[in-house]
């Protein structure tokens, strides 16, 4: 009996010092952010919300010190696969983050299903990601969610003849195939879709080729960061001017860029889950911090998608103690976590781990100086409609 009894303290004495030794370990981060390239807005936006929501809530969680590391993937997805594989290994990182582009998650996918990783996808945006491994939750947002939208509304305000004009990888597909759809349903015509290269894209062939076609709109979609150069030369060439609208999801106009794009973009209609005017206590109290934080930079959807990432993040290390249990018990306690976020309600759907979330029509306006997506309307808690193809 007595030899049970030390048997037992023994074993207690084992488990309590590696619960102490977990305790000491840092709790690591690692996020994979186009830093440099045609994507490194993405990268700065989302770096800076995290640190930000860091900052707010310090870096000790369930007594466990949390340490971020952010590593430039330049947006290549052979480096973004590379960066995972050491981050998980040499780092031992408890959590993958970032991911700019539908391809760097694509890529980085299988890392996170071999080694049990949780990864949380906080920019791309493409439907079939969260297919790619059950152990990818998002917080970002889909094109399908914001083109649906953007489908339901033109035709019923005048927009009946549309040529599309998106980047040629996954979430431009998707926007154009997701705003088509809806657009017949609703009675109205694609006379054209045109996909333009992800890498460096020329715009100037292919609004000429709309400018001749004349239709009531162009739908556009390009990723965070090139919404400035289709604005720009669809200015330049008078597009405008001839009667053709301008309508797409919320990354055309861009709040990181919106400013510099000049009084051309009033009026210019878009739907998107995120503007930095939402009408909220707590979006004015988030932009407020990240504009101090940041020498006045305003924070767009993909901060959004940071910040609310690192969320979902603490609030599963606290959920399991610090992290006990491993990978499958932090994925665990990510699904199905709900909370108001700046951009308003959302939840992690606990079957798809996708974001369920509002979307918001919005119409380019001048407020106080500056330029803004003020929004209009809302379609309340859309999940992504590529889930239920």
């Amino acid at each position: 009996m007595k030899t049970f009894l030390n048997l037992r303290a023994l074993m207690l004495t084992l488990g309590m010092t590696a619960l102490a030794a977990q305790a000491q370990e840092s709790f690591k981060i690692g996020l994979i952010l186009p830093m440099t390239g045609q994507q490194a807005t993405t990268g700065k936006q989302i770096e800076a919300a995290a640190r930000l929501f860091m900052a707010q809530n310090g870096d000790k969680v369930a007594g466990r010190k949390v340490e971020l590391i952010i590593k430039d993937d330049g947006g290549i997805p052979d480096a973004a696969k590379r960066i995972a594989q050491e981050l998980v290994v040499n780092d031992k990182v408890g959590v993958l983050g970032g991911f700019g582009l539908t391809p760097l998650a694509l890529a980085t996918a299988p890392i996170a299903t071999q080694s049990k990783t949780p990864m949380v996808v906080m920019a791309a945006a493409t439907s079939i990601i969260t297919e790619a491994s059950p152990f990818i939750v998002r917080t970002s947002f889909t094109l399908a969610q914001c083109s649906v939208a953007m489908g339901d509304w033109a035709p019923k305000n005048g927009i009946k003849r549309v040529v599309t004009l998106v980047s040629d990888y996954g979430p431009g597909i998707d926007a154009e195939r997701f705003f088509k759809e809806r657009m017949l349903l609703n009675s109205g015509q694609v006379i054209e879709s045109l996909r333009v290269p992800l890498r460096n894209p020329d715009f100037a062939p292919f609004l000429q080729k709309v400018r001749d076609l004349k239709p009531d709109a162009l739908f556009v979609f390009v990723p965070s960061g090139a919404g400035a150069a289709v604005m720009k030369q669809f200015l330049e060439r008078g597009m405008d001017k001839a009667g053709i609208k301008l309508i797409g999801t919320g990354d055309l106009t861009d709040d990181d860029q919106l400013n510099d794009m000049g009084e051309g973009a009033l009026g210019v209609v878009t739907s998107h889950h995120y503007s930095a005017v939402h009408p909220s206590a707590v979006n004015k109290k988030f932009v407020d911090a990240f504009k101090k934080a940041n020498n006045g930079m305003r924070p767009n959807f993909m901060a959004v998608g940071g910040y609310d990432g690192m969320r979902v993040i603490y609030e599963a290390l606290k959920n399991t103690k610090g992290g006990q249990g491993g990978g499958e018990a932090l994925l665990a306690a990510m699904k199905g976590q709900i909370f108001e976020s700046p951009r308003g309600q959302i939840f992690i759907d606990a079957q798809t781990r996708d974001i369920v979330q509002n979307i918001y029509l919005r119409r380019v306006e001048k407020k106080d100086g500056e330029l803004y997506n003020v929004e209009f309307d809302v379609i309340k808690e859309v999940k992504d409609p590529g889930k239920t193809k």
